[in-house]
Order: C-alpha cells, then sequence, then structure tokens
C-alpha cells in the first residue's frame, strides 16, 4: 500500500469515527441535558430542522431540554444503524434511533424512534454537524399525545418515503428556507 493510499485509508477511518463520536455526543448530551455535549456536535451555525422546531444549535437545546424537563423524568437515546457518504469535507450520514423516556405523567414509559439526516462539515480538522433534519417515524406507546404530536409534525412538514424522494437523499441536505423561524409550541 503506498502512502497516499494508506494516508487516504486513515482519514477516512478517523473521519468515520469523529462522525460517529459527534451523533454519540448529541444524544448523551440530551439524555443527561448536558448544553456542552449536546452543542459540541454542531458547528454554531447549523440549521436544525425538527418538525415543531426549526433554528440554530443553542436554540434547539434550550427548546428541547425544557420540552424534556417538563414531560420526562429521564431519556434514553439509542443510535442504531448509522451510515455515512463522504466527499472531501463533506458528509452525509443517516442514523437511525429509538428514544425511550421515562415520563413525567401518563403513560409511565414511552418508546419512539425515527432517524437523524445530517450534513457534516470538516472545518479547521473539526467534523460537526451543519445541517440536521430530524425524521420522527414511529411511537409505540399507545395514548403518548406529545409523540402523536410530534410525529403529526414530522409528516406534515418533512419529505419520507420509502423511495429515492426521502429527505435522506437531498444533496446538499438543507433546512427549506421557508421554515426558518416556524416553532411550535408543544
Amino acid at each position: 500500500m503506498g502512502d497516499r493510499t494508506l494516508e487516504a485509508t486513515l482519514d477516512y477511518v478517523k473521519s468515520r469515527m469523529d462522525i460517529l463520536d459527534c451523533v454519540n455526543r448529541y444524544t448523551r448530551g440530551m439524555d443527561r441535558l448536558d448544553r456542552e455535549s449536546a452543542l459540541s456536535a454542531f458547528h454554531e451555525d447549523a440549521q436544525l430542522e425538527y418538525g415543531v422546531f426549526v433554528g440554530s444549535p443553542s436554540e434547539f437545546f434550550d427548546y428541547f431540554s425544557d420540552l424534556h424537563r417538563h414531560h420526562h423524568k429521564s431519556t434514553n437515546h439509542m443510535i442504531c444503524n448509522h451510515v455515512c457518504e463522504l466527499d472531501g469535507d463533506t458528509a452525509h450520514a443517516e442514523t437511525y434511533f429509538a428514544v425511550a423516556n421515562n415520563n413525567v405523567g401518563d403513560p409511565p414509559f414511552s418508546l419512539a424512534g425515527g432517524r437523524y439526516v445530517d450534513r457534516f462539515e470538516r472545518r479547521d480538522g473539526r467534523w460537526a454537524i451543519a445541517t440536521r433534519v430530524c425524521v420522527g417515524e414511529w411511537d409505540a406507546t399507545p395514548g403518548n399525545d406529545l409523540a402523536e404530536t410530534l410525529i403529526a409534525k414530522f409528516r406534515e412538514v418533512i419529505h419520507i418515503s420509502r423511495d429515492r424522494e426521502d429527505v435522506s437523499y437531498q444533496r446538499p441536505l438543507q433546512v427549506a428556507p421557508e421554515r426558518l423561524g416556524t416553532n411550535v409550541a408543544v
């Protein structure tokens, strides 16, 4: 193996690990309500689309940490399938997740899941999310009004399909400009 091939292979492996570490820091940060950890996954100017929320990483953390504090005693985000396409200093990733919640009210527990569709950028040697579209796809908890509201909003504003029209195929991934500043109270 030549030096260039070895260097390219090492960069690929390191980039993939850095990107997956970034996704894991985000989920840990949200479960611990650790602002620094959660925000370390994003570039400061990133744009996030979460159905009921569109905005910056810091606005996102404030919005969802308040929601989690109000509705959940604890949360447990689990990362599942993760695919990543690297192209120089840009990467597109799709990461499946499940989240188990220990709720404040009824139902006492809930389980839901979906996908994080991310565009990563490497800036000054640091991989972080530049754009995220969160796709809430399912909730396994009968009578979970909060989850039903969130998933209905995802389906209303994000194109979800089982073909190449799905948001996960959008290149480059971006938040629809008309969605910016359209947060909905839950």
